[in-house]
């Protein structure tokens, strides 16, 4: 029954680095692997205690709540909801064995110990930065190095940030058939990893620019003379190797180019990395001895200044999109509830820009961050696929078989994949809603027994950040690619 049905599933160890090759897949029953210590890289990690100064409130649902619903406190608190009833195996469409979660928190801090013991505190925060560094090549160090020293850290940083967000906006899936490789190693890379590869190619390409003179920068005239063709050429994109969705990359491109129009939050030479100017200024953000600047700020630039570039949502309240953010049958409903109480938002990948961005800011400038343990796990396929792979959710049998139908009149479309492998639904889906959602609060419940496990108390605890990039990514991938090597096609 593919993913949504692996209660018996056999797990294997993961590979840290997502280089085609035949790797051999050695099976276990959520035992620790055998020893792969990686390369982290030559900057420090980022780990620091909450700061704790006062934040401002969210909006009041009961007064705006399109402007709560858009806001990064409601995504776990509207989640959690469903997963107290996930807690209470009372969900629509899966159920849930608690008994499997302290095997799935030990087999992730089985691949924390593999990785990093004793070395904790090296963990680096979950985030773009390390994609760029698959296979053990430190190229955003390398990158940093190629520029002279007149070059200060305030343009070394929007640099960065103009890198890191078009890389971003790059990393939807691929598809199972697209692969990059590196001009500068030939080695071939796939998925997130080999987007990241190729985005940062073409960024020192210019691919991004409009001045041949200042290649290192993203900008709106770069981005507008950029067509869907520049972009697969930059992909290595061909018959032989096509990417999914890549006139949808290049729309989204060419959205952002409008984006960067707005001069409060990027400027007048229109850069994403012109954000950083706008933060430093904030009244909110407060200059110590290091700046420190609050995580509504940034998610207000993201929200705000990134707004036109999606696609108009399938949910709106009072004609305002919500973005990522979805009704969901577990969530309370009129007429025992107001309406906007039914959604539940997500954005992920809004969620994703935050963790990726504040990485070149804290790491080049210092700058601290306060009222990070308002972001939550990322509600994807990694995380979700987790919990599924171990056992402790499970699809219901009504819901696979919905799904397996579905996937028998997709295989019907031209170039669609025909074998029956998994169950099949869409985005806005009440099974995947609901997944989603159930995948945020479990996550913070793993934080929690993967630092009791760990041993770990007080400042020496690992925030979510590192505990999403140290364990939860790396076993999530690991069992995606073992279940991968079998099927030959996504796990959904």
């Amino acid at each position: 029954m593919g993913l949504f049905n692996r209660k018996s599933s056999k797990i294997t160890s993961t590979d840290s680095d997502s280089v085609t090759s035949k790797a051999s897949h050695t099976t276990s029953n959520l035992q620790s692997p055998s020893s792969n210590k990686t390369m982290n890289g030559s900057l420090p990690a980022i780990h620091s205690a909450p700061i704790n100064i006062p934040l401002p409130p969210p909006p009041d649902p009961t007064v705006d709540p399109a402007a709560y619903l858009r806001s990064i406190h409601s995504v776990r608190e509207r989640s959690q909801l469903v997963h107290a009833k996930a807690k209470r195996d009372q969900l629509n469409h899966f159920d849930v064995d608690l008994s499997k979660f302290g095997e799935t928190a030990a087999y992730v801090v089985s691949i924390i110990k593999r990785d990093f013991a004793p070395e904790y505190h090296t963990i680096p925060p979950h985030g773009r930065w390390q994609h760029f560094e698959v296979g053990g090549r430190l190229r955003i160090d390398h990158l940093l190095t190629t520029w002279p020293s007149n070059v200060d850290a305030h343009e070394r940083t929007r640099r960065l940030i103009d890198l890191f967000l078009v890389s971003v906006l790059l990393d939807a899936g691929a598809g199972t058939k697209w692969s990059y490789t590196s001009k500068e190693s030939g080695k071939t890379y796939r998925r997130s990893e080999g987007l990241a590869v190729a985005s940062l190619e073409m960024y020192k390409a210019g691919y991004f620019s409009s001045d041949p003179a200042e290649p290192y920068q993203v900008n709106a005239a770069g981005l507008n003379r950029l067509s869907e063709g520049q972009l697969a050429i930059g992909l290595q994109v061909s018959d032989a190797n096509p990417i999914a969705g890549l006139e949808g990359r290049a729309g989204l491109l060419a959205r952002l180019a409008e984006a960067l129009e707005n001069p409060e939050y990027f400027g007048s030479s229109q850069r994403p990395g012109n954000m950083l100017d706008y933060l430093l200024a904030h009244p909110s953000t407060q200059n110590s001895s290091v700046p420190i600047v609050m995580i509504p700020t940034l998610w207000t630039v993201l929200t705000d200044g990134l707004a036109t570039i999606w696609p108009a949502s399938r949910t709106q309240i009072a004609g305002v999109s919500l973005g990522d953010a979805w009704p969901c049958s577990s969530m309370p409903s009129p007429p025992d509830a107001q309406p906007w109480e039914n959604i539940v938002p997500f954005h992920k990948l809004t969620q994703w820009l935050c963790y990726s961005l504040m990485a070149p800011m804290t790491r080049l400038m210092s700058i601290q961050f306060a009222g990070v343990d308002l972001l939550t796990g990322l509600p994807e396929y990694r995380n979700g696929g987790l919990f599924i792979d171990t056992g402790l959710v499970t699809l219901r049998p009504a819901d696979a078989q919905r799904g397996l139908e579905a996937y028998r009149h997709n295989a019907t479309v031209k170039g669609q994949p025909c074998m029956e492998v998994v169950p099949l639904f869409s985005a806005d889906d009440d099974v995947v809603v609901e997944w989603r959602a159930l995948t945020v609060g479990f996550l913070d419940d793993l934080l929690v027994e993967v630092n009791r496990l760990l041993k770990l108390e007080d400042s020496d605890k690992l925030s979510l950040a590192q505990m999403l990039e140290a364990g939860r990514s790396r076993a999530g991938r690991g069992l995606k690619t073992e279940y991968e090597a079998t099927t030959h096609y996504d796990s959904f």
